[in-house]
């Protein structure tokens, strides 16, 4: 990577379309610009209207372009949902060199193998994840480059997604006039802003509440073990401030936003606002307290729903702690019932950028630190500088495609 690339993070999700900017100077990652508009097309974290989702996309990335004075051109894009899944496999190749020096071909090699896989005609592979290599059988190898050996083996997760899901996905992108340099799995992402080297190892689910679903992702032995998607978030809380205040969607998302608490016990009384109700044109006087009666109830559901689904998954009693992110948990009162609700360590987990310090953008600012950690560019940056800098970046070089990506992404993780 040279001393100076751009790196373009396109986070589609289901209240919000956002578009970061991180320019990586001498390895460290400086945030220069954030671009981010109203989802329209996008239900519960899925694409149900290309067209829509195609606008909001323009709309989030000329917002970006107009704070930084740049021309996105290419973007890393983040995928979610409940149609990911993950599998374990086994790939064994027998090293080539005659020295019996084990090189980057054989390792290209042996991932390749590992991606020799049964699934269902619906369904393709979005990445792989080495957990570790075995050479002649001795395991625990993270990097066999240069290592001597007859065999090699790797033992990996394979990412899988649906083909409608992820054709969709990379459609819209598409014809809002954007090339994709790279597709992330939002939970690696994440996991790679919001948890530490500690927690991934001893066990930790990381729970990303966003406004149509909520994303967990367990982490245990440094590597992803398990993701599931629930179908709740944000908009539920919403859904019910619409119904008990009797006042349109528009209007309540403003209260939650603004007077929001999610503990009654953390609310005020005093502290009153006038919601217009439907049907009527006088205005109605309300306080916290009554806003966090009906917030309160729904938090715990969703708590309690991540719970069981982290019990269903098997690993209740593996993990030491719970890390929330996402737009969603930034209400007040939040983190004290998560802990009563999980019965465990809970933290939230904030970006800690200037401009992004804010869970809702963990997702697409971890999306650039595991580009920069894990995806080689050649140089190539994901947005162009204006014209008095070409100098400095020359012409553009030939981007890696898809395939090229993940080649390289399997490179760079060992």
């Amino acid at each position: 990577m040279s001393s100076n690339d751009l790196i373009v993070s396109l986070d589609i999700g289901t209240s919000k379309v956002r578009v970061i900017i991180g320019e990586i100077s001498n390895g460290s990652i400086n945030i220069i610009g954030v671009g981010s508009a109203d989802s329209e097309g996008i239900r519960k974290g899925a694409i149900v209207d290309i067209d829509q989702t195609v606008q909001s996309i323009r709309n989030a990335v000329d917002h970006a372009e107009r704070m930084v004075g740049i021309t996105i051109s290419e973007v890393y894009v983040g995928i979610a949902g409940n149609h990911i899944s993950l599998q374990s496999n086994h790939g064994v190749v027998a090293v080539s060199n005659e020295d019996r020096e084990i090189g980057e071909e054989d390792i290209e090699r042996v991932l390749q193998a590992a991606r020799v896989v049964a699934l269902p005609p619906e369904r393709e592979i979005i990445g792989l994840l080495p957990k570790q290599f075995l050479v002649d059988g001795l395991p625990g190898i993270q990097d066999p480059r240069g290592m001597i050996g007859v065999r090699l083996e790797v033992e990996c997760t394979i990412i899988t997604g649906t083909k409608a899901a992820v054709h969709n996905l990379m459609r819209c992108v598409e014809k809002a006039g954007l090339k994709i340099s790279g597709i992330v799995l939002m939970s690696l992402a994440s996991g790679m802003m919001a948890l530490t080297k500690d927690e991934k190892q001893m066990g930790t689910v990381l729970a990303d509440i966003g406004a149509g679903a909520t994303t967990i992702a367990i982490f245990e032995g440094g590597s992803l073990a398990a993701v599931s998607t629930l179908p709740i978030g944000g908009d539920y809380v919403t859904s019910d401030i619409c119904y008990g205040l009797k006042t349109q969607t528009e209007h309540a998302e403003k209260i939650k936003l603004k007077f929001g608490c999610a503990r009654t016990e953390d609310a005020a009384e005093d502290q009153k606002f006038k919601v217009m109700r439907v049907g009527s044109n006088v205005e109605k006087e309300f306080s916290q307290y009554d806003l966090a009666i009906i917030i309160e109830p729904r938090m715990q559901e969703i708590f309690h729903m991540i719970r069981q689904e982290v019990k269903r998954l098997g690993y209740l009693d593996k993990i030491n702690g719970y890390v929330l992110t996402g737009g969603s948990v930034s209400m007040p009162g939040v983190l004290t019932l998560a802990q009563s609700e999980l019965e465990s360590n809970v933290r939230i987990a904030v970006p800690d950028f200037i401009g992004v310090r804010d869970p809702s953008f963990s997702s697409g600012v971890g999306m650039i630190q595991y580009v920069t950690k894990y995806v080689r560019t050649h140089g190539a940056s994901a947005a162009k500088r204006p014209a008095k800098s070409k100098a400095a970046g020359g012409t553009t070089s030939s981007k890696p495609g898809i395939r090229e990506w993940f080649k390289n992404i399997f490179k760079e993780f060992i």
